[in-house]
């Protein structure tokens, strides 16, 4: 029994709909966005207003990641994103969240992978100082390869700092398979963004509309990393609709 999550990427009324169905809890993309948190009182008074008319369920929350990067060596754009980065950790404490999300700002043709993940867990480890009771997990977007990943969790060593995987990332952006992926990093995945693509682009199609190998995944997932939380990544009810029946195929049914 996972804890499940919907993204928030549609209307309001189409994630009421969607959250009343299926008892599930809604990823906050609200507070990714600048200037949702230039505006910060006001944005959590919004969504405040929202989660009420939603019916209060949990929540989990996305952190900003435009024009940020934990791994800069410009030390304005290093303060930039750890100011962002708190920001956004206050909103999830105040919404009392149970998780937050980061990217992990690799982009392999502009950075190097030596150094990457000390520079990486330089950042987190700072970030993390005086943090606790909100599991913060660094995310897999444009990154190639999963060994950095791994590395920075163990230099941080935190016990509330871990990983959320991008499924759908991992099989369009990696040359290593998203199967690979999930028993490389397993040990180490706290949540888990579910959607589906080609393998070339990043559709975030319903589970079951691409090419990843989800039945098997799936399987893997269940032997080496049990708990993980899921937030279904989809941008219309249709394909949302798809990746629920598709996990209760699979038996992986809603906890509040």
């Amino acid at each position: 029994m996972r804890s499940l999550y919907i993204s928030e990427l549609m209307p309001e009324e189409e994630l009421k709909n969607l959250i009343e169905s299926h008892g599930c809890g809604l990823e906050l993309i609200t507070f990714s966005i600048s200037e949702n948190l230039d505006h910060f009182p006001d944005t959590l008074v919004r969504v405040g207003e929202m989660l009420k008319r939603l019916g209060d369920p949990p929540v989990s929350v996305h952190g900003p990641f435009l024009d940020l990067n934990p791994m800069t060596f410009d030390s304005k754009i290093r303060q930039a994103t750890m100011d962002r980065f708190n920001e956004a950790y206050e909103s999830a404490c105040i919404l009392n969240a149970g998780k937050i999300i980061f990217h992990s700002g690799m982009i392999p043709a502009v950075y190097f992978l030596e150094g990457w993940a000390e520079r990486t867990a330089d950042f987190f480890s700072e970030f993390m100082e005086g943090k606790t009771g909100i599991e913060v997990c660094m995310e897999n977007v444009l990154d190639r390869e999963f060994q950095p990943l791994e590395e920075t969790v163990r230099l941080v060593g935190h016990p509330d700092f871990g990983l959320c995987l991008d499924i759908g990332h991992a099989h369009c952006y990696s040359p290593h398979s998203v199967l690979e992926w999930a028993c490389a990093l397993a040990p180490f995945v706290r949540h888990i963004h579910v959607h589906d693509n080609d393998g070339i682009w990043d559709h975030h199609l319903g589970l079951g509309a691409g090419t990843i190998p989800l039945k098997e995944l799936f399987e893997v997932l269940d032997e080496k990393c049990p708990d993980p939380s899921l937030t279904i990544e989809c941008s219309s009810t249709e394909a949302a609709e798809q990746s629920f029946r598709f996990l209760e195929m699979c038996d992986h049914k809603v906890k509040r």
